[in-house]
């Protein structure tokens, strides 16, 4: 038997390692139509790698997809973050946890990853066919012809496709009958047009509260100033729930921050009366500077309506969103496979016996902290499981 799977990436060469594993007999090929292998691995976390995500309970874990998260409850239940570990720890990668629970490999080098990866793919025997993109795939009686520019077609009993965001695997899906579910981006930044913030670029708050103004859209947590707007995960996070919402608006939008979540608008208000706009709350200088600023407040508030003003700030700090930015490293994209057209024991297509899917072929998407990595770990671990040992 023969399997071909389409794309070198995360799930894809992960589809393939345990295709191999589970099967030794089978032939496995892996077709890369560029000449860089597992490229978002490489660059993930900095070039550190974000494998996963210490977060051990399926049910909780599903809760970190905007995309997804039903679907992947069963999966998880066959190979979550713990399996991950345990599978790197047998191939001789440690992995540690930083304090935000994102994981990485204690090398705090990607290559430590991908050369696990290489050596294993060597050791099991799989072919890894680079530069090899793929032109058409068609069903003949029970296998695939692949044509990818050779003189005679590639041949395959099984096909897994791990092709990621890219366009051409999705209109190869199509061809299967499969429906698209629009891509648009997820996980970028905000830009915000003549920002008042911006020479403070590279200030940080540990905790803000994010809404798009006049929607149930809410993220809290750190928040990182640009020159040209918001970033960090706070932010990030929020642009990945909102990620359809926001393209349908062309990406405008009112983006409201609290300064100060955890603490409720009768405490701020009282904790300023008491201490005439003095910054204990441990907000970055320059920010407190820059808030007092906006709300007229520059000097001791003598004034109600002025300490008024200054806790409408703090508390809904309002600014024009106009465009994104996307983060290179995390890119990830919402859309994909319509996921009622699979299914999740398997990751067979329902609609084409012998085609199986992997990562973010389908619309699947995490938040930031290694979460679309594991949904990569885990697709691609079962597609590559029930490929190998399909009648």
């Amino acid at each position: 038997m023969k399997i071909v799977v389409i794309g070198g990436g995360a799930a894809g060469f992960f589809a393939a390692l345990n295709a191999k594993q589970q099967n030794p007999a089978v032939e496995v090929i892996i077709l890369e139509k560029t000449a860089k292998l597992l490229s978002k691995v490489k660059i993930s976390g900095g070039g550190r790698c974000n494998v996963t995500h210490a977060c051990f309970e399926p049910a909780t874990l599903i809760q970190n997809y905007p995309r997804g998260k039903k679907e992947l409850l069963g999966p998880f239940h066959k190979f979550q973050p713990r399996d991950m570990i345990a599978w790197l720890k047998e191939h001789g990668v440690e992995l540690k946890t930083e304090k935000d629970g994102r994981m990485f490999p204690i090398t705090n080098s990607s290559s430590t990853i991908i050369d696990c990866f290489l050596s294993e793919a060597k050791k099991l025997g799989i072919a890894i066919w680079t530069e090899s993109k793929l032109r058409s795939i068609h069903k003949k009686g029970d296998c695939f012809e692949l044509d990818i520019g050779q003189e005679k077609p590639l041949h395959a009993d099984r096909v897994i496709m791990a092709t990621g965001s890219s366009k051409a695997g999705w209109d190869f899906a199509k061809e299967f009958g499969h429906i698209i579910v629009p891509p648009v981006a997820s996980l970028f930044t905000f830009n915000v047009p003549n920002f008042s913030l911006k020479d403070l670029s590279g200030a940080s708050v540990t905790s803000a509260k994010l809404q798009i103004k006049n929607t149930k859209f809410t993220q809290t947590g750190p928040l990182l100033i640009t020159h040209f707007g918001f970033s960090g995960p706070a932010a990030l996070k929020l642009s990945a729930w909102a990620a359809r919402y926001l393209a349908e608006n062309k990406y405008e939008a009112f983006l409201q921050i609290d300064w100060l979540p955890d603490l409720s608008t009768e405490e701020v208000q009282k904790s300023l009366e008491e201490n005439r706009c003095k910054n204990v709350f441990l907000l970055p200088k320059k920010l407190w500077k820059a808030l007092l600023l906006k709300a007229g407040a520059q000097q001791i508030i003598h004034s109600k309506s002025s300490l008024l003003q200054l806790l409408e700030v703090l508390k809904k700090d309002t600014y024009k969103v106009s465009g994104k930015t996307i983060n290179k490293e995390e890119f990830v994209t919402c859309g994909g496979i319509t996921l009622s057209e699979v299914n999740f024991k398997t990751m067979e297509s329902k609609l084409c016996k012998n085609v199986f899917f992997a990562g973010e072929i389908l619309d699947i998407d995490g938040v930031t902290g290694g979460f679309n990595f594991q949904n990569a770990w885990t697709t691609g671990y079962i597609a590559g499981l029930s490929a190998a040992l399909s009648e």
